[in-house]
C-alpha cells in the first residue's frame, strides 16, 4: 500500500518490523529492484529500500517545517517492533530538498529496508495498521549496463558559465558580496533506459568514503557531510576549496601542500566553516571548530575540509539541524542572502535537488544528512536522459578558467558512473 501524503494532512498509520538476518549481499546495492531505489551507503555500511509505505512531498518557505511535522506525527503513531536496536533500525525514512524553497522535495518511508551497520544486517519491513507483511526473500539483482552514452551542454555551455564567473569576480571585487557558488550541468543521453543501479553499484565502488545515495531519481557519490546527529552528538564536514589529482602520487602530495597553502582556497573555505559553525552554535552546550582544515584525499580531487562537532543543546532532530544548516556557504555564497540572490540572477538554471539536503532519519531523530553534490537527476519523462551537476566556490582569488576546470573535476564520477 502506498500513501502519499499533502502537507497538513494526517500521517498514516504503520507497523514496522526489523529482524537480523544472514544471507545478505556484501554489497547491499545488489538487492535493489529495478524501480524505485532508495540508498544510503558508505564504506558497506547503511540501508537500501524499496517500494513506498507513506510519502509526502513538500515545497514552499516552510518545506523543512512541514516535513519535521509530518514525520513526528507518523512516528507517533506508529507501531514499531524493532529486534535489533542499532541506529538505523526500526521506522526509518529517506529524503531529499531542492536547493531553494520553489524546488520540491520529499521524504519517503519504504516498504522494504536491508541494512548495515558495524557487522549487524537487518531487513525493516513497513506495512499498514491492518497487516504485518513477513520478511521478503533477499535476492541479487543484476541490473541493465549502460552503454553508449553522450553529454551535452545544459544550460550553459563552459565558455558561457566562465563568463558569468567573470561577472561574479568582478562583484566581489567591488565588495557586493564576499563568496558566491555558480553552478552548471550537462545533460547525458544514453541509447537505452538508464538503469540507475548500473551507476549506483559503480560509484559505490569507486568512492567506498563517499556517501553513495538514491532518492526519487536523484542518485550520486558525495563527499560533504551537512549534519550528522546520534546520541546526542552533531558532527559536521565542511569542503570548500579543491584541486583535482593527476594520478601521479607525488604531484598529488605537492598539489595537496600548495592548496593547504592557498590563500584564496583558504579564504573559501573559512567562509563555509564559519556560516556551518554559527548555524549549529544555538543548537550545541560546546564545539569544537578546528582552526586550520585537512586535505581530503578523493580519487579525482583532493579538498579542504573541517570538521565541525558540538554536543546537543536540545531536541532539534537531524533534518531540523540540516534545515538550520541549508544553504551553507559551501553551496550558496556568503552573506547568503545576498549570494542566494545572485545565484538566482546570473545562474541561468534551475538547480532543483542539486546541493540540497539528502540523506535519512530514524523514529528517534537521528540520522545523516548529506548535501546533494556529485550527482545526477533522472529525467521522469525521459529514462534515458539525465541532468548531472557540478559547483565551484567564487571568490575574489578567483580565475574562470580555473573554476571550469573545477566543475569539470568534479563531473567525473558521474560521467564516469555512466559510461561503459
Amino acid at each position: 500500500m502506498s500513501l502519499s501524503e499533502p502537507v497538513g494532512s494526517q500521517a498514516p498509520h504503520l507497523v514496522i518490523r526489523s529482524q537480523r538476518v544472514d544471507s545478505v549481499s556484501a554489497q547491499l546495492m545488489d538487492h535493489l529492484p529495478a524501480e524505485g531505489a532508495l540508498a544510503w551507503v558508505r564504506r558497506g555500511d547503511g540501508h537500501v529500500g524499496w517500494g513506498v509505505a507513506a510519502r509526502l512531498d513538500v515545497a514552499g518557505s516552510n518545506r523543512f517545517q512541514d516535513a519535521v511535522a509530518w514525520w513526528q506525527d507518523l512516528v507517533a503513531a506508529a507501531v514499531v517492533r524493532d529486534e535489533v536496536g542499532v541506529p538505523g533500525s526500526g521506522l526509518v525514512c529517506f529524503g531529499s530538498f531542492g536547493f531553494t524553497d520553489d524546488d520540491p522535495g520529499e521524504l519517503v518511508v519504504p516498504e522494504v529496508i536491508v541494512g548495515r551497520r558495524a557487522g549487524t544486517t537487518w531487513v525493516t519491513t513497513v506495512s499498514p495498521a491492518s497487516s504485518l507483511a513477513a520478511p521478503p526473500d533477499l535476492v541479487v539483482q543484476e541490473p541493465a549496463p549502460v552503454h553508449d552514452v553522450a553529454f551535452a551542454d545544459g544550460a550553459r555551455s563552459g565558455t558561457d558559465w566562465s563568463s558569468i564567473v567573470a561577472d561574479a569576480i568582478k562583484r566581489i571585487t567591488a565588495g557586493e558580496l564576499d563568496k558566491v557558488v555558480l553552478a552548471r550541468d550537462l545533460i547525458a543521453i544514453a541509447e537505452q533506459p538508464i538503469d540507475l543501479r548500473w551507476p549506483l553499484r559503480r560509484l559505490v565502488s569507486a568512492y567506498p568514503n563517499c556517501w553513495t545515495f538514491a532518492v526519487d531519481g536523484l542518485i550520486g557519490a558525495t563527499p560533504e557531510l551537512l549534519v550528522r546527529r546520534e546520541k546526542g552528538l552533531i558532527t559536521s564536514r565542511v569542503l570548500a576549496g579543491t584541486i583535482r589529482r593527476t594520478g601521479d602520487d607525488a604531484h598529488d602530495l605537492a598539489l595537496a601542500a600548495s592548496l593547504a597553502r592557498s590563500s584564496k582556497d583558504l579564504e573559501e573555505h573559512e567562509f563555509a566553516v564559519r556560516s556551518v559553525a554559527d548555524a549549529l552554535e544555538p543548537h550545541c552546550t560546546s564545539m569544537n571548530v578546528p582552526e586550520t582544515p585537512f586535505v581530503l584525499h578523493l580519487p579525482n580531487v583532493m579538498h579542504l575540509a573541517t570538521d565541525v562537532a558540538g554536543v546537543a543543546a536540545n531536541g532539534a532532530s537531524a533534518l531540523g539541524l540540516a534545515a538550520a544548516l541549508h544553504p551553507s556557504a559551501a553551496v550558496c555564497g556568503t552573506p547568503t542572502d545576498l549570494a542566494r540572490d545572485l545565484i538566482g540572477e546570473i545562474e541561468g538554471m534551475t538547480r532543483g535537488r542539486f546541493s540540497g539536503p539528502v540523506g535519512w532519519m530514524d523514529a528517534a531523530g537521528d540520522g545523516e544528512w548529506c548535501i546533494a553534490l556529485r550527482c545526477g537527476q533522472a529525467d521522469p519523462a525521459d529514462p534515458r536522459r539525465m541532468r548531472i551537476f557540478a559547483g565551484a566556490g567564487i571568490v575574489a582569488g578567483s580565475d574562470p578558467a580555473a573554476e571550469l576546470a573545477e566543475t569539470n573535476a568534479k563531473l567525473v564520477p558521474m560521467r564516469d558512473a555512466l559510461g561503459d
